[in-house]
């Protein structure tokens, strides 16, 4: 009798973990993961073992899952996720709780900017949370604004008061309009120095090395973000930044040196200091 592949068989034989096979065979087959449990001793077509065995392939020479399935979740939300952007994760959430506390202490229809904005997975979230905020996103690729914008149309109610989010191909703050200031600026950019083994280990061998170094000491983006914050910061408004896990104190000394009150850091769940920011005292 010939060999019958069924979802059972194909996950016994995965050499992948038993969740990412479950995943990415629910992706191949379009199934939700009940139906994994419910059809899994039914026949299946070899187009449909083939689609997997492709994706396997993929994901055991080390491509991230988020980019096979072409999604990530972030924030309670989920996120079309392609190659040239960065894969949203967990530890940015922070940034996001931190933003949107900020806007508590500031009028409605307050203004944010998100500074390479990448997924918008910073900005949607925060728009999300606050559907009054007017909230701006910048990112230089053109191919990340292009999954940003996809996101927020695909997240945000179409009618949210504080209308739609406004992109913008930018290097930094240097395409907006001069008379724009924001109540809070956030920022999730480019900190691994050029050197550090991470960039050609694990998942970010295939995210876009631009979002990840800025080919230099791993502070520079931030030294650019923070010298330019206060012509784009309303009185008493907050910048924060996420960072590497050893750069918290670097980043306080930036924004102290450049004249920032109140300036902090905040842990994530793992008690790294991940990102800094401060107020601005206008």
């Amino acid at each position: 009798m010939s060999h019958i592949d069924t979802v059972a068989t194909l996950l016994r034989a995965s050499p992948l973990p038993a969740l990412e096979a479950r995943i990415l065979l629910g992706h191949a087959l379009g199934w939700r993961r009940t139906e994994l449990i419910t059809r899994a001793d039914n026949p299946l077509e070899p187009t449909q073992v083939a689609a997997f065995r492709e994706l396997e392939t993929r994901r055991v020479a080390g491509e991230p899952i988020a980019q096979l399935i072409g999604l990530r979740e972030f924030f309670g939300l989920e996120f079309d996720v392609t190659r040239d952007v960065l894969i949203p994760r967990p530890e940015t959430e922070l940034l996001v709780e931190t933003a949107v506390q900020a806007l508590e202490e500031h009028p409605a229809r307050s203004r944010v900017l998100d500074l390479g904005t990448g997924t918008a997975a910073i900005a949607v979230s925060i728009a999300w949370s606050r559907p009054d905020a007017r909230v701006w996103a910048v990112d230089r690729s053109a191919e990340a604004l292009d999954v940003a914008k996809r996101n927020a149309v695909k997240l945000l109610e179409p009618k949210r008061p504080g209308g739609d989010l406004q992109f913008a191909q930018s290097d930094w703050y240097a395409a907006l309009d001069a008379s724009l200031t924001f109540e809070v600026i956030v920022s999730n950019p480019p900190y691994i120095a050029s050197g550090d083994p991470h960039l050609s280990q694990g998942d970010l061998r295939f995210e876009p090395r631009g979002a990840l170094t800025d080919e230099a000491d791993g502070l520079s983006a931030i030294r650019a973000i923070v010298a330019g914050a206060p012509a784009r910061l309303a009185p008493n408004g907050v910048l924060w930044m996420e960072h590497g896990y050893d750069q918290a104190e670097a980043v306080r000394a930036i924004l102290v040196a450049q004249g920032f009150a109140d300036v902090r850091s905040e842990c994530d769940l793992a008690g790294i200091e991940r990102i800094s920011g401060g107020r601005w005292p206008g």
